[in-house]
């Protein structure tokens, strides 16, 4: 038995032509096909809707009145059909992202494949690195960053969700130089600095609990601009890192790295999508953010959150 729906829909066409054959013709479906599908909705609704002579089809009254409500539904999911329809043929052509080179690695491939599944008319060109891009200059249509609230005036952005960091330490590298108990004690401790860090050697914490900020200026024997190589190196045994979680997840359930200071927190970071200054935003660029924000609130664990 076919959907009510395509039922709905033949019952109109019969109505409107007078005729099954003239419907089913429309239809490109048999007229005995066009006869059984009103027969079906009649004996669904339990009422005659049509008038069947030698010479012509009618309404009854009952048909006339389902004839009138149901064409509002028919007219309005094919308008719903249209803006589908008219929304796929936008969702095409290329799609230039910059994104942090981690969260391409672990986070971005599972992503793009999905959505390349939905919308597979949509080229993607992902570039990926650490460093804060020039969207304009350098053409992209929208970046992935892992930062504090942007300072380009020039960009718009989107905040999709906080990304939680931790600071962590190897547990030998612990064993040999002591765990800290107050953030001072970081000054005394070697430090693994990410380069694109905005306080530098300045690391600020606030106690979870009583609010209370301090700021330690910290040893940065190395520094990096990528944070999986801050993660091995702090695993290896070189220092304090100050990671995002999704980072060091792994290792801290492993045991190559233990959380340090739990009950300090550094200021919050969000996962932001940042575009040029659109006036309003390509079908494209709203489609893929919105994708972006669907996956990873499906699963937190994508970038750290619980």
């Amino acid at each position: 038995m076919t959907g009510q729906i395509e039922r709905i829909r033949v019952f109109l066409d019969v109505a409107d032509r007078q005729s099954f054959a003239a419907a089913a013709r429309a239809r490109k479906i048999s007229p005995s096909f066009a006869t059984r599908y009103v027969a079906e909705l009649e004996a669904e609704l339990g009422v005659q809707l049509l008038v069947r002579t030698t010479r012509r089809v009618s309404l009854t009254v009952a048909g006339q009145l389902y004839a009138e409500a149901s064409r509002k539904i028919v007219d309005e999911l094919e308008r719903a059909n249209e803006i589908v329809r008219r929304s796929q043929d936008v969702l095409k052509g290329l799609l230039r992202v910059s994104a942090p080179l981690s969260l391409g690695v672990r986070v971005l491939p599972s992503v793009l494949a999905q959505f390349r599944l939905l919308y597979p008319h949509v080229d993607i060109r992902l570039n990926l690195t650490d460093a804060f891009v020039d969207i304009l200059g350098a053409d992209f249509d929208m970046a992935l960053r892992i930062s504090g609230p942007p300072s380009d005036k020039s960009t718009i952005w989107r905040k999709i969700c906080l990304v939680p960091r931790v600071l962590v330490a190897s547990p030998a590298y612990l064993a040999a130089n002591g765990a800290p108990q107050s953030p001072e004690d970081l000054a005394d401790l070697a430090c693994l600095g990410y380069s694109h860090f905005v306080g530098g050697a300045d690391w600020r914490l606030r106690h979870a609990k009583t609010g209370e900020q301090r700021t330690v200026r910290v040893n940065l024997p190395i520094e990096c601009d990528n944070g999986d190589a801050l993660a091995e190196l702090a695993a290896l045994g070189e220092g304090v890192a100050l990671l995002p979680r999704f980072l060091v997840a792994a290792r801290l359930d492993n045991g190559a790295l233990t959380r340090i200071l739990e009950d300090w927190r550094p200021p919050e970071i969000w996962l932001t999508a940042l575009y040029p200054p659109y006036g309003t935003l390509p079908a494209k660029v709203l489609t893929f953010t919105r994708f972006i924000e669907s996956a990873i609130g499906a699963d937190r664990s994508m970038v750290g959150g619980d």
